[in-house]
């Protein structure tokens, strides 16, 4: 009886234990039959392959970091006609490429929430921002660029853009 019972205990630990083993400690597990795999990255993408995303609010202290793992990503994303905010157009020179990628970080700093698309249209490097489905929408978020001051020359233009279903 006693065997049973410690047999059991020791068969419930095991299942909780392997239930609890993320992606990429079963990815790393050494198998006899297969060969070895060694993942090297940062814990934040650890992280986010293991399903756990850290939020932190504006102070950078640790009180007010919360892990949340039951976060959904989207699936899929959709390309429809839309409008994004073209906030550079430059040449096709080297320069205007390393440019192109300094205003998509410099846009980043002022606006988080907006995505930057860098891209090569022959013959000249552009750095376009937001995915709007409406023009109104891109109209409200050009005002606001606009006030930084940063990027006078920012217009809406019509693109296809990404959306999540």
């Amino acid at each position: 009886m006693k065997r049973g019972l410690i047999f059991l205990w020791a068969f419930i630990g095991c299942v909780c234990a392997f239930a609890q083993q993320t992606f990429t400690e079963r990815l790393t597990e050494e198998n006899s039959e297969q060969g070895t795999v060694n993942v090297y990255q940062s814990e934040t993408i650890t992280n986010l392959v293991n399903g756990i995303v850290v939020h932190q609010n504006t102070a950078d202290s640790l009180e007010n970091v919360e892990v949340r793992s039951d976060l959904k990503l989207p699936a899929r994303m959709l390309r429809v006609a839309g409008f994004r905010i073209q906030v550079y157009a430059g040449g096709n020179s080297r320069a205007s490429r390393n440019e192109a990628y300094a205003i998509a970080t410099k846009i980043k700093s002022y606006f988080n929430d907006l995505t930057a698309y860098t891209l090569f249209q022959s013959p000249r490097w552009l750095c376009r921002v937001g995915d709007f489905r409406t023009i109104e929408e891109a109209t409200q978020m050009l005002h606001k660029v606009k006030e930084t001051h940063e990027f006078e020359e920012a217009t809406i233009v019509k693109s296809m853009i990404q959306i999540p279903y």
